[in-house]
């Protein structure tokens, strides 16, 4: 197997292992409010919150940043709820426009908090020198890239289902599944390791 697969599968793995769901979680809440005519948008999210995802990785692998386990994985959560609500409030309004803005600042500062949750173990599966790692980062990100494009793809068409077959309002929609993400995501903030002190 090349070397080139076996780190994009690793990327792959990393957003669709099914016990470790926050990923899947931070991209249903982030593209839940878009139809597939904002493909662009989408891509653009997506693209920037991996940006930030490897970034995270890079500085980590060169030691310029390190940052706790416990603070990360709580503020991992965080992010997925922050994400939630401001799509709960912003829900039906036409306030997305198609220029840079808040939103992908805030999306590429989620990335590098989600990138952090997986720096120690991503410095574990690889040995050498920092500038040996680059290459093997690079397609891990590939990996990552694709594993959310599908998810996000997976999100579209469950959403293009509910607003035609089952005539869900788009506002609807971005209501009830952001509701169901704050459900899900408050327990996992409960049960950080970060109140263990």
């Amino acid at each position: 197997m090349s070397q080139f697969w076996i780190y994009f599968q690793i990327g792959l793995k990393h957003v669709l292992d099914i016990h470790a769901y926050d990923h899947v979680l931070f991209l249903i809440a982030l593209t839940v409010p878009y139809l597939f005519k904002d493909w662009k948008r989408i891509l653009v999210l997506v693209s920037v919150f991996t940006l930030g995802h490897t970034l995270a990785l890079l500085l980590s692998v060169f030691g310029i940043i390190t940052i706790k386990v416990n603070l990360v994985e709580f503020l991992i959560p965080i992010t997925i709820l922050i994400t939630a609500l401001y799509h709960l409030f912003t829900a039906g309004k036409n306030a997305k426009n198609d220029g840079v803005n808040l939103v992908f600042f805030i999306t590429l500062f989620f990335g590098i908090i989600h990138g952090l949750g997986f720096s120690n173990y991503f410095k574990t599966i690889l040995g050498g020198s920092p500038s040996s790692k680059l290459l093997p980062l690079g397609e891990f990100a590939l990996g990552i890239e694709a594993a959310q494009l599908i998810v996000v793809f997976v999100v579209l068409i469950l959403s293009y289902i509910m607003q035609t077959v089952f005539r869900f309002s788009k506002r609807d929609w971005a209501l009830v599944m952001s509701a169901f993400i704050i459900g899900v995501v408050i327990p996992m903030i409960i049960e950080s390791p970060i109140w263990n002190r």
